[in-house]
């Protein structure tokens, strides 16, 4: 090989890792941004079933509500 050709490769490959380094750079930022809209859903999810149960509570009496079987 000569020093043009090595020289060339060179630049290639160093093209192609300031490609790969943009585009690691984005997808960590999207990942970053996917996390954060993945926790905001849960809080918003917690809070739904948290006002949901308050709006509509279980038809299930609790233990002490109910009475005693027939056979006690």
């Amino acid at each position: 090989m000569t020093q043009k050709d090595l020289q060339s490769r060179l630049d290639e490959l160093e093209t192609r890792i300031a490609f790969q380094d943009d585009l690691i750079n984005t997808l960590s930022e999207q990942l970053a941004r996917q996390e954060l809209d993945i926790r905001e859903l849960w809080d918003a999810k917690r809070q739904l079933h948290k006002q949901l149960k308050e709006v509509s509570p279980s038809n299930i009496r609790s233990e002490e509500e109910e009475t005693p079987p027939p056979h006690y």
